[in-house]
């Protein structure tokens, strides 16, 4: 390891600290630094002692990313530094981004740098704990409920463990969640730089995972059209109606471009052929569906959400995944009784939760082949859906009331916590 890459380690440590006081209101900062710190010097001990030392014989991916990171920085040798797309070069595909960013580090490294790689995605691991935050502010969580949503989320095992190494996904649930933040914060206050913003955040998630920008169409679509009046069960259903054919439409018309580039990997992802090359291995799963990816969905939804289970054998990583997944059956039983709450109150929040976890999860099931595989990709989806246990967990505010009694009004408070101090 060089002294650059000390540097790097050092200076991510050092924009943390600065991120988490700009972030957060004074008061909450100083109770989620010492977390944040906690979380993020974790990482980096599970890198070096567990991911790079092969304890865990875990990963793939992100050997993957370092290679192309690799030709990047050998074609900026050659060509100067400039931003190295799929057109230029055909192996970073749809990771451009975490590729890119990767190639800058070694580039001032001078080489391979695995643990300032590291550093970087841990720190923007943590950023998403502020996110987190901020938005389980905005829809109506207390404090306390939203400082508990921080912790859990910065030690989520599933999620500490794919932002400890080069793997893509802390760019993609990062990416996801300040997205659907948006959509739901121009519910509340809406502002054209709002919608400005949302084109950086689009095009980085597009050159992560092509196929979630679509996956945060519906709730965009929602949070810019600003739906004022309270939604009926009906009115949901028509809204989903009215969308669903305006994307087929976009679609048709659509030849090369992202709907043709988002279809073709739908396509592949659901293909049997795919589908059986994934179950390969101790976490993979056939299922009875005749080749079809849309038989046996109810089984197919029931392993994207609730697997690995308690009683399933595979390799240590399955068996560690686990205590995630328990977990997550914790989250999902208080995101019930959250939007319970969210639908008395504002059912246009709820709609926007629900338009990007239900079609997700949906599309992922139709892919679900390994458990293993969607461990990791409904991350974003269980990010989402925590913010809904953080409405269970409140006490004061709007849902600090019994559910019996009728909606109070919005408690006084800064009126976007995304945009504002919390």
């Amino acid at each position: 390891m060089t002294a650059v890459e000390y540097i790097i380690v050092i200076a991510a440590a050092v924009l943390l600290v600065v991120m988490v006081h700009t972030g957060l209101a004074a008061p909450v900062a100083r109770r989620a630094l010492p977390v944040l710190l906690a979380a993020f010097a974790v990482r980096l001990v599970v890198h070096v002692l567990v991911i790079r030392s092969d304890g865990l014989d875990y990963g793939g991916d992100n050997l993957g990313y370092e290679l192309r990171a690799l030709e990047i920085v050998e074609l900026w040798r050659r060509e100067g530094l400039h931003f190295v797309g799929p057109g230029e070069l055909g192996s970073v595909q749809s990771v451009a981004v975490p590729c890119n960013i990767f190639a800058f580090v070694m580039y001032l490294c001078g080489g391979r740098a695995p643990l300032a790689c590291t550093a970087v995605v841990a720190l923007l691991a943590c950023l998403l704990c502020v996110v987190v935050y901020r938005f389980a502010r905005l829809v109506g969580a207390d404090e306390r409920a939203a400082f508990r949503l921080l912790v859990i989320t910065a030690f989520l095992p599933g999620f500490l463990l794919h932002t400890s190494d080069m793997f893509k996904d802390g760019f993609n649930a990062f990416l996801v969640v300040a997205c659907i933040g948006i959509a739901a914060s121009n519910l509340q206050r809406f502002a054209v730089r709002k919608v400005l913003t949302l084109g950086p955040l689009l095009w980085a998630l597009w050159n992560v995972r092509p196929y979630m920008v679509f996956m945060c169409m519906l709730p965009l679509l929602v949070g810019v059209s600003r739906i004022r009046r309270a939604l009926s069960p009906r009115s949901l259903v028509v809204v989903a109606v009215l969308m669903l054919p305006l994307l087929v439409v976009l679609q048709g018309v659509d030849q090369g471009g992202p709907f043709a580039v988002v279809q073709d990997q739908l396509d592949r992802g659901q293909s049997e052929h795919v589908r059986l090359a994934n179950a390969e291995g101790g976490s993979g799963v056939v299922f009875d569906d005749g080749g079809n990816a849309w038989n046996a969905l109810g089984p197919k939804l029931l392993y994207t959400m609730l697997s690995p289970f308690p009683w399933m054998g595979g390799s240590v990583a399955l068996q560690l995944g686990k205590v995630d997944t328990l977990l997550w059956y914790w989250l999902l039983y208080h995101a019930f009784l959250g939007a319970r709450r969210l639908w008395r109150y504002d059912r246009r929040l709820l709609l926007i939760l629900l338009l990007f976890v239900v079609p997700g999860s949906i599309a992922y099931a139709t892919t679900m082949a390994n458990v293993g595989l969607i461990f990791r990709q409904r991350i974003p989806i269980v990010m989402v859906t925590s913010l809904l246990s953080a409405i269970s967990w409140s006490r004061t505010g709007p849902y600090g009331r019994s559910a019996a009694d009728p909606p109070a009004p919005r408690a006084a408070g800064p009126a976007d916590p995304l945009v504002r101090r919390s």
